[in-house]
């Protein structure tokens, strides 16, 4: 049985119902004294009514003066405006005149509302007088905005609806700006507006802060209300209230629906919104239907008592519906039905429901819900289409994850003044063929014989879908649950963690009412999970009791609250330890009275409060004096320094069995420490033994070690001290690993000639590793950009589901501006896996699979991490290797490139022997070079463990496989468009020299080959292997810049930053990182790099040269595929130099160049789209995997 809805059936395009204001006017003249806004009492103010017939009049009068005024359809007026009866009178006004209306919210700081009032570019603007007396006249900052900026056609200066039903827009000049439009109260101005009218702008998050605004149409404000009059049983006896933000979408809802039926409007006083407060307000007034967002919900029942039996239905809308809201509502509203709504704001009242019982119907229906409430299925002619994310063609089954679209003829007409965002979400049904529905219309037109007015501006039927970015499954009864978004990973220390299923786990604690999980940065700009929890008071008190232990009762301060829950925060933490990876738990975890909301009624996440380091230092355990004496000294000092550095950290509450990451450190302040170990202890520990011992007792050990190595450290690992005898270094036997390794490979493998094969192959299959890394995204794009012959790509990424996977790679790929949506139309698939696991972690039904379809294996994706040693990186960097190679060695005959790395060659064997042979006249390394120079002396895990897999690979070329081996060095960004890395090494010297108005003098040359053609040279090699069975290509510049061109070419495009000797660059790094937090200087970019910019720089950055003919003949013969022969090679140039600095700027990565100083060249235009600016801000640094 089919449970996903029909993407192809008729959702009445054309049917509309006509205009909100005219339904409205229509309810009026048939009942003009009927109440329709009610005004509740409160201690300042008494109960006001108004009739409908006060509310039209009102209406009709403002929006004749706007017309009169030069207001045209579809101009924006902006409402200054407070929560009552002179909203609906403005809102109702603004739609008269053919106008969209759009909402500032006094709550809103001033910078804010100038952002909104430079999207929406009003014509005119309505102050509600009473906006201005209870939160203040609008800014100066704004005034002088709009006095320079805007073109005012009108402003109404202080509206608002007497007592007696007439209305006041303020003086001008001595006379009330509204008095010529008196005498035209009684009448409609006649403007005619049609489905495709914009009566609304409403705001929504966007990218790096801006909101966006979303322009509504007509139609969907009339189209839904008989359907939900009939299923929810609204009627004009209904009292609806006004509890939503008046600048949020919702309140469209809280006033239309009740306008439409006939029914009443409550509004409450400001301080009836409040814990306690509201459910009291709820029984006073008789309210019968609300609209509520879920925070809104938890303030209605937050510590309240007072029943409301009157409320029959409550609309959720806004944010996830959490069963214990549900409950706890129902036992103050026994007869209410829960309608939980989802939608977004450019779906406007086009949403899906999901429908409760009340209580007193079926006092047992919640026992069977999860926790969070689900979405449900599309209300009239609305469908929640559930898509592949591999196909997008197909719609998904029972229980498989996808990304939910909302189709209806009632979506908003898009993004103002951003056609390019718009085309991206609101798409075309690629299901069926619109052309259908208009021939359909035209149809129905000829046949009636009646052509309505409001065709003349009809842009006809438009079967479009809007992407929520939300992930969903149907259920067996077809409705929609929401699993998750496609954009909630963030990733730290190079994990990707998912918000939702750390707020997921927080929601089923026990003693948790309420929780939401953000990522905050500290002072070192370094990313925290920091969790907020509201704490179920009641049932903390008990589980205190049970436990022998007594509240304290501190005031509500973050000390206060950081100490009263001190232990409700180690039981929380406890509990998520139990159900998350390590790195998934937060750091810090908040108790809050309640939560922050914005005036919308959602949670105010900037408002969350971040505490300080002063008063986590307050609130954390104190241990005995004794505690601390009974430190060896090393641990002593090593504490001190500790807690010198990590925020909220005492060194006397440090344990020996703590770990510097677990108190709260991360890689930063671990370069800090390292460089105050070296200060205190005159001796030099590099980031890999902090890694193998970040315990405080386990790296004081390290530091006793160094000092006196000849005594016995009970708690050290064996180390071998290096020439000078005062660093300390773990030399792991990677080599001999390798040599174990070859055992568990594969016997044979069965590689024809497969060149030959896929010369006339339609359609080779590629499978690729790290698709969702810098280089792994250019490799897509040169794979699937080809098309004589075309390539099919499966990608492995690291995912939840395979739905997720394309996600990620999307992601990833519009961050670097490559993506295409044709790759999804069969091209590209993408399987769940990850390198650490067997067979990939792919399932063995997909593993069997793949064997039998897989023409080339690119193996491209690593764990790269410059601290860990081996045996941290091997799992995903050898293991991952050894399961790439066995996918080779069964099934269809495959050919194997492998991604490794110059790292293998960062040995003193190889600079010496580059020097030598460069000296005879030749290349550099070898190609064919055995890589026994760096069997030992390979200085960081990643370039140990590219060496093992090398070792591997070539192994298995012996045993008949035949394939490449890529290696590159520094991979720039993009030569076109300037997309850059800005987690590299040298990306952050550019920057670094930058902050320090120098650059250092380094002659070495650099190895820089920009992205695009790395990844043609992994391509050209995957397809046409140079060396039979299995050779080497090495990637290489053609010419190198030097170390100095590259610095240099900062002054070229105007930076000053002149170039001094390095013992001078070194010394101004050092003094800049010492005053950082004195100055508040931004952190300095090579802090991540401290330890090993602060060395021996220039010896360090020696690299070889290298040999690249078989990259070269690769190159030669891919042409005949691609038509172009890249055999030549590329290089970083001075003017690729300034896209990329061009790029840097345009992200925010570098500042721009001084304007005063003269540069020599001119950097080029970088234009980053908006769609590309939020993909950047999701997407990981180097991560591949």
């Amino acid at each position: 049985m089919e449970i996903a809805p029909d993407p192809t059936s008729d959702l009445h395009w054309s049917e509309f119902r006509g205009a909100i204001h005219d339904i409205f006017a229509q309810n009026a003249k048939k009942h003009p004294e009927r109440p329709c806004v009610i005004e509740t009492a409160s201690e300042s103010s008494p109960r006001r009514e108004f009739t409908y017939q006060h509310i039209n009049e009102a209406s009709n009068l403002l929006a004749h003066h706007l017309v009169q005024s030069g207001i045209q359809r579809g101009d924006v007026v902006m409402v200054y405006a407070y929560r009552g009866v002179d909203l609906v009178v403005a809102v109702m006004g603004v739609l008269k005149a053919g106008a969209t209306f759009s909402v500032i919210d006094p709550a809103y700081p001033p910078d804010r509302q100038v952002i909104y009032l430079d999207v929406a570019k009003p014509r005119a603007l309505v102050v509600i007088e009473k906006a201005s007396q209870e939160a203040g006249p609008l800014s100066d900052t704004v005034r002088t905005f709009i006095s320079e900026n805007l073109s005012l056609k009108t402003e109404v200066p202080a509206l608002i609806l007497k007592d007696d039903g007439s209305l006041s827009g303020g003086l001008k000049d001595g006379k009330d700006v509204l008095a010529p439009q008196v005498p035209l109260k009684a009448e409609l101005p006649g403007v005619v507006v049609g489905p495709d009218s914009n009566p609304t702008l409403s705001f929504t998050s966007g990218s790096e802060g801006r909101p966006k605004g979303v322009r509504g149409r007509h139609f969907s404000l009339t189209y839904y209300f008989p359907w939900m009059s009939e299923r929810f049983n609204l009627t004009e006896k209904d009292k609806f209230t006004m509890l939503s933000g008046i600048a949020h979408d919702p309140i469209q809802r809280d006033i239309f629906t009740p306008l439409f039926l006939g029914a009443q409007l409550l509004v409450p006083a400001k301080d009836d919104i409040q814990h306690e407060n509201l459910a009291e307000w709820m029984r006073r007034y008789g309210a019968t239907v609300t609209h509520l967002t879920p925070a809104m919900g938890q303030i209605l029942v937050g510590g309240a008592s007072a029943q409301f039996p009157d409320l029959h239905h409550a609309f959720f809308v806004g944010d996830i519906l959490i069963k214990r809201d549900c409950l706890a509502l129902q036992r103050l509203a026994p007869n209410v039905q829960i309608v939980n709504m989802y939608g977004t704001t450019e779906t406007q009242r086009a949403v899906s429901y999901y429908e409760l019982p009340c209580r007193a119907q079926d006092p047992a229906y919640m026992n069977c819900m999860g926790d969070i409430i689900p979405a449900g299925k599309g209300m009239l002619d609305v469908q929640l289409l559930v898509v592949n994310r591999q196909d997008a063609t197909k719609l998904c089954k029972q229980g498989e994850d996808g990304e939910i679209y909302v189709r209806a003829a009632g979506l908003a007409e898009g993004y103002l003044g951003a056609p390019e965002l718009s085309e991206a979400k609101f798409v075309k049904n690629w299901f069926v063929d619109n052309n259908k529905w208009v021939e359909e219309d035209n149809k129905k037109v000829e046949s009636s014989g009646v052509k309505e007015p409001w065709r003349e501006i009809y842009f006809g039927p438009r079967d479009r879908l809007y992407r929520t970015g939300d992930l969903g499954r149907y259920t067996p009864d077809g409705n929609v649950e929401c699993t998750g978004r496609a954009d909630d990973q963030v990733k730290i220390r190079g994990f990707r963690i998912e918000l939702g299923e750390i707020n997921t786990h927080l929601t089923r604690h026990p003693l948790v009412r309420e929780n939401i999980t953000l990522v905050r940065r500290d002072k070192d700009e370094e990313p925290k999970l920091v969790s907020y929890v509201i704490p179920e008071f009641k049932k903390w008190e008990d589980w205190l009791k049970e436990r022998g232990l007594e509240d304290h009762d501190e005031d509500d301060s973050m000390i206060g609250m950081l100490r009263r829950f001190r232990a409700l925060r180690d039981d929380v933490r406890e509990f998520l330890k139990g159900k998350l990876p390590s790195y998934a738990v937060p750091s810090v975890i908040i108790p809050l009275r309640k939560m922050p909301l914005n005036p919308n009624g959602k949670i105010d996440k900037p408002a969350l409060p971040f505490p300080d380091i002063t008063e986590l230092e307050a609130a954390a355990p104190r241990r005995s004096s004794k505690s601390f004496a009974s430190l060896t000294l090393t641990e002593q000092n090593l504490a001190n320094i500790w807690g010198s550095l990590i925020p909220h950290v005492h060194a006397r509450t440090i344990a020996p069995e703590d770990s510097f990451f677990d108190l709260g450190g991360h890689s930063i302040l671990a370069q800090q420490m390292l460089s105050n170990v070296k200060r205190k202890f005159e001796c030099s520990l590099n980031m890999a033994a902090f890694f193998r011992h970040p315990t405080l007792r386990g790296f004081a050990a390290q530091i006793d070690h160094v000092l006196n190595p000849a005594a016995i450290h009970p708690n050290a690992e064996s180390v071998v001290p290096n020439s000078q005898g005062n660093e300390i270094s773990y030399e792991e036997d990677y080599a001999g690993d390798a040599e174990k390794l070859i055992e568990t490979l594969p016997k044979s493998f069965t590689s024809s000639e497969l060149a030959q094969s896929l010369k006339s192959a339609k359609e080779p299959t590629v499978f690729l590793t790290g698709a969702t890394g810098f280089l792994g995204a250019y490799l897509l794009k040169d794979l699937l950009s080809r098309s004589s012959p075309a390539v099919k790509v499966v990608a492995l990424v690291r995912a939840k589901d395979d739905s997720a996977a394309l996600e990620r790679v999307r992601a990833t790929c519009q961050a670097y501006n490559v993506w295409s949506s044709e790759w999804e139309a069969g091209r590209l698939q993408c399987v769940r896996g990850n390198l650490g696991s067997p067979n990939l972690g792919i399932n063995q039904d997909t593993w069997d699979r793949l064997v039998n379809e897989v023409d080339v294996v690119i193996h491209n994706g690593a764990m790269v991490h410059w601290v860990l040693p081996y045996s941290n990186l091997k799992a995903a960097n050898v293991q991952g290797t050894i399961d790439a190679l066995r996918l080779c060695a069964s099934g269809k005959p495959k050919q194997f490139a492998f991604v490794s790395s110059t790292a293998t060659l960062e040995s003193p064997h190889y600079a010496a022997l580059s020097d030598r042979l460069v000296g005879e006249g030749k290349a550099g390394i070898s190609e064919g070079d055995d890589l026994e120079g760096s069997r030992k002396g390979l200085g960081t895990g990643y370039g140990q463990t590219k060496w093992v897999s090398e070792y591997l690979v070539k192994e298995a070329g012996r045993r008949g496989l035949r394939g490449t081996i890529i290696r590159p060095s520094y991979v720039t960004g993009d030569s076109h468009a300037g997309v850059t890395n800005t987690d590299d090494f040298l990306v952050r010297f550019l920057k670094g020299s930058i902050q320090l108005d120098c650059r250092p003098d380094i002659t070495n040359s650099v190895n820089t080959v920009p992205v695009d053609h790395v990844a043609r040279i992994v391509a050209s090699s995957a397809f046409f292997p140079p060396v039979t069975p299995l050779g080497v290509a090495q990637v290489t510049s053609h010419p190198r810049l030097t170390y100095n061109d590259f610095l240099g070419s900062l002054e070229s495009y105007g930076y000053n930053v002149p170039k001094v000797d390095f013992p001078t660059w070194r010394d101004a790094l050092e003094k800049y990182v010492a005053n950082e937090g004195q100055n508040e200087k931004a952190q300095h970019a090579l802090m991540p790099l401290y330890h090993f910019v602060t060395g021996d720089l220039p010896a360090e950055t020696k690299s070889a040269e290298l040999d690249d003919t078989n990259t070269r003949a690769s190159l030669k013969a891919d042409a005949q595929w691609t038509g172009v022969d890249a055999s030549a090679g590329a290089a970083v140039t001075e003017d690729i130099m300034g896209v990329y600095i061009a790029y840097l700027v345009a992200v925010g990565f570098m500042p721009a160049p001084p304007t005063d100083k003269q540069a020599r060249r001119q950097l080029p235009a970088s234009k980053l789209t908006p769609e590309q600016r939020e993909a950047l801000s999701k997407v990981g640094g180097r991560g591949t995997l």
